[in-house]
C-alpha cells in the first residue's frame, strides 16, 4: 500500500510523510478534534493502512491547534453520550476497540507521540507510544469513564497502571483526575514537557536520531520494548471491553 491511496481517506486523520517521517494529526474540520465514533474507527483504519506501507519508517501522532483530544464530560455524561445500545451494537464497538489499541501496538515503526494540548478522550492512546512528548498546555484526564458513568475498559484499565502504578492509576481513574504536563513528568508518563512551538521540531528531530540506525534495528526495537504492554493487552483488554457493554447494557433498561 502507498501513501496516496489512504492519505484523503480519512474525515478525522491528516497525514504527510517527508523521507519515511509519517505524521498523524488528528482533527475535526481541521480544528482540535472532537472524538466521536468516526475517529475511534478511523483511527483503527488508519493505523492498518501505516502498516501495510513499507515506506513508513518513524510515526508522529498528534492533534490540531491548541489540544490534542477532546471534550472533556460533565459527570454522568459519558453514558449519554454512548447512547442506548444492543449487543450487536456494542460487538461492533468491541471490535474497532481491539483494532484501535493493537493496530497501534502492533506497528513494527518507532512511534512518537507529541500531545500539543489538552487529552481528555482516548487519553491512553498517546502513551502506547516509545517516546511522548508534551506541551506545557498539555492535561491529561480520563474524563468520559468512570466519571461519566462508564466502566474504565477500552485500553485505560491497562496502560495507567503500567506507566504510573496501580495506586497512582486507579486514584486516577476512579475520581477523573487531571495531570497537568509537570505532574505527568514528574510521575513518568511523558518524556519531555515543552512549549508549544517547540513540540512539533522536537519531535522531527528525535526521529532524525531515529532515523539515523539501520531500519531492522528501528523496528525490531520498537517490537521489543512494545511486548510487554502488548502482552497486558491481550489479557485484559478483552476483558475491560467485555466488562464496560455489559455495564453500558445494565444501565440502558434506566436510561430509557
Amino acid at each position: 500500500m502507498q501513501l496516496h491511496e489512504y492519505a484523503t481517506r480519512f474525515e478525522t486523520v491528516a497525514l504527510d510523510r517527508t523521507d519515511g517521517v509519517l505524521e498523524l494529526r488528528v482533527h475535526t474540520n481541521d480544528g482540535p478534534l472532537q472524538w466521536s465514533r468516526t475517529t475511534h474507527r478511523e483511527l483503527a483504519e488508519a493505523f492498518a493502512c501505516i502498516a501495510r506501507d513499507p515506506d513508513n519508517e518513524v510515526l508522529i501522532l498528534t492533534g490540531t491547534g491548541d489540544a490534542f483530544s477532546g471534550p472533556s464530560v460533565a459527570e454522568g455524561d459519558g453514558r449519554r453520550l454512548m447512547g442506548p445500545q444492543s449487543v450487536s451494537d456494542w460487538h461492533s464497538v468491541f471490535i474497532e476497540g481491539r483494532r484501535l489499541i493493537f493496530g497501534l501496538l502492533d506497528l513494527e515503526i518507532p512511534v512518537i507521540s507529541a500531545v500539543n494540548g489538552p487529552a481528555y478522550r482516548h487519553p491512553e492512546l498517546p502513551l502506547l507510544a516509545d517516546v511522548i512528548l508534551a506541551s506545557t498546555t498539555m492535561v491529561m484526564q480520563d474524563a468520559a469513564h468512570f466519571n461519566g458513568g462508564l466502566v474504565p475498559g477500552d485500553g485505560v484499565h491497562v496502560v495507567y497502571p503500567a506507566l504510573m502504578g496501580p495506586a497512582r492509576a486507579r486514584y486516577f481513574l476512579m475520581t477523573g483526575q487531571t495531570l497537568n504536563a509537570q505532574e505527568a513528568l514528574d510521575i513518568g508518563i511523558v518524556n519531555e514537557v515543552l512549549p508549544p512551538g517547540d513540540l512539533l521540531p522536537r519531535a522531527h528531530q528525535l526521529a532524525a536520531g531515529i532515523m539515523a540506525q539501520p531500519r531492522f534495528v528501528r523496528r525490531f526495537t520498537r517490537l521489543l520494548l512494545a511486548e510487554e504492554l502488548r502482552d497486558r493487552m491481550q489479557r485484559l483488554l478483552p476483558l475491560g471491553l467485555a466488562l464496560e457493554g455489559m455495564a453500558i447494557l445494565d444501565g440502558n433498561s434506566e436510561f430509557e
